[in-house]
């Protein structure tokens, strides 16, 4: 990874954005709108850095999640990257910053899982089955690699729908019919960001649990569309 030239912690988020460091046009108005959850990571302690790339790499993801050190990192790679905000051409300038703030809880899902130790873990008490084979011992390695990715994206795009549900309800059906399209275009089936397996619980947001957190309402859903990626 490139030095940085913000490494800053989420304090900055909620103190003003803009004024946190020299940032871009389009860094700024991507960490306002995720601001709200960002602030809620801050409040339930959640230990998250944001690092903003002086110069994305041709592979880098605009908008992702990385950890660190017991520590979580989400970074913006976007100077330079043709495709910073491909994501959100199909949708309308009114709505975008709605997204912004959906793909931020989806990142804060990944944070969660990881600093609650559960990282690429079943559910307690669930057993793995109808296990994977393969000729070559790499190819297994990769595909077991590739099926708990999908389940932690599976996760992350739960917690992005519950967020959602939670505040803003009378525009959940565009976030789902978004995020549902974006899966459908960018993942092969059974690739790591085919979440189809959780997507089509949750049509319906009244079918999260009722929780205190966006975390404890997905796990139920979590747990059933495990069993059918199985």
């Amino acid at each position: 990874m490139s030095k940085p030239i913000l490494f800053a912690s989420l304090c900055l988020v909620s103190t003003g954005v803009a004024a946190a460091a020299n940032l871009t046009e389009v860094e700024t108005r991507w960490l306002s709108a995720g601001a709200p959850v960002l602030a809620y990571a801050k409040q339930i302690k959640l230990p998250i850095d944001i690092i903003v790339q002086p110069q994305a790499r041709p592979d880098d993801v605009p908008f992702a999640m990385g950890f660190d050190g017991g520590r979580c990192k989400l970074v913006l790679s976007m100077r330079g990257n043709p495709q910073a905000e491909d994501i959100l051409e199909p949708v309308p300038a009114a709505q975008r910053a709605l997204m912004i703030e959906a793909m931020t809880a989806h990142e804060i899902g990944h944070c969660w899982r990881y600093t609650q130790g559960d990282w690429h873990l079943l559910p307690r008490g669930m057993v793995e089955v109808g296990e994977q084979s393969a000729a070559d011992a790499q190819l297994l390695v990769d595909a077991k690699g590739q099926r708990a990715t999908r389940r932690e994206e599976g996760f992350s795009d739960l917690v992005a729908l519950a967020w959602i549900w939670r505040r803003h309800p009378g525009q959940y059906g565009q976030v789902y019919a978004w995020l549902k399209q974006v899966r459908r275009d960018q993942s092969a089936p059974g690739g790591t960001h085919d979440t189809t397996a959780w997507l089509r619980l949750a049509a319906d947001g009244s079918a999260f649990a009722s929780a205190d957190s966006p975390f404890e309402q997905v796990r139920p859903l979590w747990s059933a569309g495990l069993t059918g990626d199985q």
